[in-house]
Protein backbone atom coordinates (compact mmCIF):
# COMPACT_ATOMS: atom_id res chain seq x y z
CA UNK A 1 0.00 0.00 0.00
CA UNK A 2 2.97 2.42 0.87
CA UNK A 3 4.24 1.89 -2.51
CA UNK A 4 1.16 2.50 -3.80
CA UNK A 5 0.83 5.54 -2.36
CA UNK A 6 3.99 6.92 -3.39
CA UNK A 7 3.48 6.51 -6.90
CA UNK A 8 0.15 7.99 -7.15
CA UNK A 9 1.75 10.82 -4.85
CA UNK A 10 4.86 11.51 -7.59
CA UNK A 11 2.14 11.59 -10.05
CA UNK A 12 0.33 14.37 -8.50
CA UNK A 13 -2.72 12.52 -8.48
CA UNK A 14 -2.57 11.94 -4.61
CA UNK A 15 -1.92 15.19 -2.17
CA UNK A 16 -0.98 14.24 1.60
CA UNK A 17 -1.98 16.36 4.19
CA UNK A 18 -0.42 16.03 7.97
CA UNK A 19 -3.10 16.27 10.65
CA UNK A 20 -0.64 16.01 14.33
CA UNK A 21 0.84 12.81 13.53
CA UNK A 22 -1.64 11.33 10.80
CA UNK A 23 -0.53 11.38 7.37
CA UNK A 24 -3.94 12.04 5.34
CA UNK A 25 -4.25 11.01 1.66
CA UNK A 26 -6.58 12.96 -0.39
CA UNK A 27 -7.20 11.72 -4.76
CA UNK A 28 -6.15 14.92 -6.59
CA UNK A 29 -8.40 15.22 -9.54
CA UNK A 30 -6.76 18.30 -11.46
CA UNK A 31 -4.30 16.04 -13.62
CA UNK A 32 -7.39 13.63 -14.93
CA UNK A 33 -9.67 16.58 -15.23
CA UNK A 34 -6.37 18.08 -17.71
CA UNK A 35 -6.41 14.58 -19.75
CA UNK A 36 -10.39 14.98 -20.02
CA UNK A 37 -9.77 18.71 -21.58
CA UNK A 38 -7.07 17.57 -24.02
CA UNK A 39 -8.45 14.19 -24.96
CA UNK A 40 -12.33 13.66 -24.55
CA UNK A 41 -13.78 17.02 -23.39
CA UNK A 42 -14.65 18.38 -26.73
CA UNK A 43 -15.99 15.08 -28.41
CA UNK A 44 -17.78 13.22 -25.31
CA UNK A 45 -18.60 16.64 -22.73
CA UNK A 46 -22.27 16.55 -22.72
CA UNK A 47 -22.73 12.81 -22.86
CA UNK A 48 -20.80 11.88 -19.78
CA UNK A 49 -21.47 14.74 -17.83
CA UNK A 50 -25.25 13.86 -18.37
CA UNK A 51 -24.24 10.32 -16.76
CA UNK A 52 -22.41 11.81 -14.25
CA UNK A 53 -25.21 13.88 -13.06
CA UNK A 54 -27.28 11.26 -13.00
CA UNK A 55 -25.18 8.96 -11.23
CA UNK A 56 -24.77 11.60 -8.40
CA UNK A 57 -28.30 11.96 -8.29
CA UNK A 58 -28.69 8.32 -7.29
CA UNK A 59 -26.16 8.44 -4.82
CA UNK A 60 -27.78 11.17 -3.06
CA UNK A 61 -31.22 9.46 -3.28
CA UNK A 62 -29.18 7.00 -1.39
CA UNK A 63 -27.68 8.92 1.04
CA UNK A 64 -28.25 7.46 4.80
CA UNK A 65 -28.48 9.67 7.90
CA UNK A 66 -25.24 7.93 8.90
CA UNK A 67 -23.43 9.69 5.82
CA UNK A 68 -24.76 12.95 7.20
CA UNK A 69 -22.40 12.77 9.92
CA UNK A 70 -18.93 13.44 8.13
CA UNK A 71 -17.96 16.76 7.23
CA UNK A 72 -15.96 15.56 3.49
CA UNK A 73 -12.67 17.74 2.89
CA UNK A 74 -12.03 18.29 -1.08
CA UNK A 75 -7.93 18.84 -1.70
CA UNK A 76 -6.88 20.32 -5.38
CA UNK A 77 -3.03 20.22 -5.98
CA UNK A 78 -1.94 21.81 -8.93
CA UNK A 79 1.66 22.72 -10.31
CA UNK A 80 1.83 25.86 -12.74
CA UNK A 81 4.74 27.70 -14.98
CA UNK A 82 4.56 31.14 -13.27
CA UNK A 83 5.25 33.46 -10.39
CA UNK A 84 3.59 33.29 -6.68
CA UNK A 85 2.69 37.39 -7.46
CA UNK A 86 1.55 36.23 -10.62
CA UNK A 87 -1.30 33.46 -8.98
CA UNK A 88 -2.08 35.72 -6.55
CA UNK A 89 -3.13 38.29 -8.89
CA UNK A 90 -5.24 35.46 -11.00
CA UNK A 91 -7.43 35.04 -7.95
CA UNK A 92 -8.11 38.29 -6.64
CA UNK A 93 -8.37 40.52 -9.90
CA UNK A 94 -11.38 40.33 -11.32
CA UNK A 95 -10.38 40.92 -14.64
CA UNK A 96 -8.00 37.92 -15.12
CA UNK A 97 -10.44 35.42 -13.19
CA UNK A 98 -12.95 35.87 -15.79
CA UNK A 99 -10.97 34.65 -18.14
CA UNK A 100 -10.50 31.54 -16.60
CA UNK A 101 -13.41 31.40 -14.29
CA UNK A 102 -16.34 31.02 -16.87
CA UNK A 103 -16.93 35.05 -17.72
CA UNK A 104 -16.93 35.02 -13.42
CA UNK A 105 -15.42 37.77 -11.33
CA UNK A 106 -13.69 37.30 -7.54
CA UNK A 107 -15.02 41.07 -6.19
CA UNK A 108 -13.33 41.93 -3.14
CA UNK A 109 -11.12 44.43 -1.12
CA UNK A 110 -9.14 41.32 0.54
CA UNK A 111 -9.62 42.78 3.54
CA UNK A 112 -9.77 40.55 6.52
CA UNK A 113 -13.48 40.64 7.65
CA UNK A 114 -14.47 41.86 4.20
CA UNK A 115 -17.04 40.83 2.14
CA UNK A 116 -16.31 38.90 -0.92
CA UNK A 117 -18.29 37.65 -3.99
CA UNK A 118 -18.52 35.83 -7.11
CA UNK A 119 -20.38 37.27 -9.85
CA UNK A 120 -21.49 36.61 -13.45
CA UNK A 121 -20.94 39.24 -16.45
CA UNK A 122 -23.65 41.68 -17.77
CA UNK A 123 -24.93 44.80 -17.42
CA UNK A 124 -27.03 43.17 -14.41
CA UNK A 125 -24.30 41.01 -13.01
CA UNK A 126 -25.54 37.84 -10.54
CA UNK A 127 -24.22 37.17 -7.36
CA UNK A 128 -22.88 33.18 -8.25
CA UNK A 129 -21.40 32.55 -4.78
CA UNK A 130 -20.54 34.93 -1.67
CA UNK A 131 -18.74 34.95 1.88
CA UNK A 132 -16.12 36.83 3.88
CA UNK A 133 -12.34 37.10 3.96
CA UNK A 134 -11.00 34.84 6.71
CA UNK A 135 -7.21 35.48 5.97
CA UNK A 136 -5.20 37.02 3.46
CA UNK A 137 -1.81 36.87 3.54
CA UNK A 138 -0.11 37.68 -0.12
CA UNK A 139 1.62 35.75 -1.81
CA UNK A 140 1.51 32.74 0.21
CA UNK A 141 -2.07 32.25 1.41
CA UNK A 142 -6.05 33.38 0.80
CA UNK A 143 -9.01 31.96 3.45
CA UNK A 144 -12.67 32.25 2.48
CA UNK A 145 -16.05 31.46 3.80
CA UNK A 146 -18.19 30.40 0.77
CA UNK A 147 -22.31 30.30 0.85
CA UNK A 148 -24.84 29.79 -1.91
CA UNK A 149 -26.85 33.41 -1.78
CA UNK A 150 -29.78 31.67 -1.82
CA UNK A 151 -28.62 29.02 1.14
CA UNK A 152 -26.43 31.27 3.10
CA UNK A 153 -26.92 28.91 6.24
CA UNK A 154 -24.63 25.99 3.86
CA UNK A 155 -21.30 27.57 4.71
CA UNK A 156 -17.99 25.72 3.90
CA UNK A 157 -14.21 27.21 4.00
CA UNK A 158 -11.67 27.63 0.96
CA UNK A 159 -8.24 27.78 1.47
CA UNK A 160 -6.19 28.60 -1.34
CA UNK A 161 -2.27 28.29 -0.47
CA UNK A 162 0.71 29.03 -2.78
CA UNK A 163 3.94 27.92 -2.22
CA UNK A 164 7.00 28.13 -4.34
CA UNK A 165 9.03 25.40 -6.25
CA UNK A 166 11.51 26.72 -8.72
CA UNK A 167 10.31 27.75 -11.79
CA UNK A 168 6.82 26.97 -11.06
CA UNK A 169 4.20 27.47 -7.94
CA UNK A 170 2.27 24.48 -6.19
CA UNK A 171 -1.59 25.64 -5.31
CA UNK A 172 -3.03 24.08 -3.16
CA UNK A 173 -6.65 24.59 -3.00
CA UNK A 174 -8.38 22.94 0.34
CA UNK A 175 -12.33 23.13 0.04
CA UNK A 176 -13.91 21.70 3.50
CA UNK A 177 -15.89 22.68 6.64
CA UNK A 178 -19.18 21.20 5.02
CA UNK A 179 -22.42 20.97 7.53
CA UNK A 180 -23.67 17.81 7.93
CA UNK A 181 -26.12 16.98 4.78
CA UNK A 182 -24.22 19.76 2.80
CA UNK A 183 -25.74 19.77 -1.23
CA UNK A 184 -22.53 22.10 -1.66
CA UNK A 185 -19.93 19.29 -1.85
CA UNK A 186 -21.20 17.44 -4.81
CA UNK A 187 -21.77 21.01 -7.15
CA UNK A 188 -18.31 22.42 -6.29
CA UNK A 189 -16.36 18.60 -6.42
CA UNK A 190 -17.41 18.85 -10.11
CA UNK A 191 -16.10 22.42 -10.53
CA UNK A 192 -13.02 22.70 -8.81
CA UNK A 193 -10.77 20.42 -11.08
CA UNK A 194 -11.85 22.41 -14.14
CA UNK A 195 -11.39 25.82 -12.70
CA UNK A 196 -7.92 24.76 -11.92
CA UNK A 197 -7.62 23.56 -15.04
CA UNK A 198 -8.41 26.52 -16.86
CA UNK A 199 -6.15 28.58 -14.61
CA UNK A 200 -3.11 26.93 -14.76
CA UNK A 201 -3.79 27.01 -19.03
CA UNK A 202 -4.79 30.41 -18.26
CA UNK A 203 -1.65 31.53 -16.59
CA UNK A 204 0.65 29.09 -18.76
CA UNK A 205 -0.59 30.37 -22.45
CA UNK A 206 -2.88 33.22 -22.07
CA UNK A 207 -6.01 31.33 -22.58
CA UNK A 208 -8.21 29.98 -20.38
CA UNK A 209 -10.03 26.56 -21.30
CA UNK A 210 -13.74 26.50 -21.74
CA UNK A 211 -13.99 23.98 -19.30
CA UNK A 212 -17.81 24.64 -18.81
CA UNK A 213 -19.01 24.03 -22.02
CA UNK A 214 -20.23 27.94 -22.80
CA UNK A 215 -21.48 29.11 -19.69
Amino acid sequence: MTKHLLLLEAANLVVVAWRGREKLHYLNPVPLQEVYERWIGKYERHRLQALSDFKKGLKQNKKSKGDDMEKPKLVYETYIRTMPTKLWTAITKPEFTRQYWAGLANVSDWKIGSPWQLVTKGDKPEIYVTGKVLECVPPKRLVLSWADPDHLADKSRVTFEIEPIEEMVCLTVTHGDFKAGSTMVGKVSGGWPRVLSSMKSFLETGKGLNVFGGR
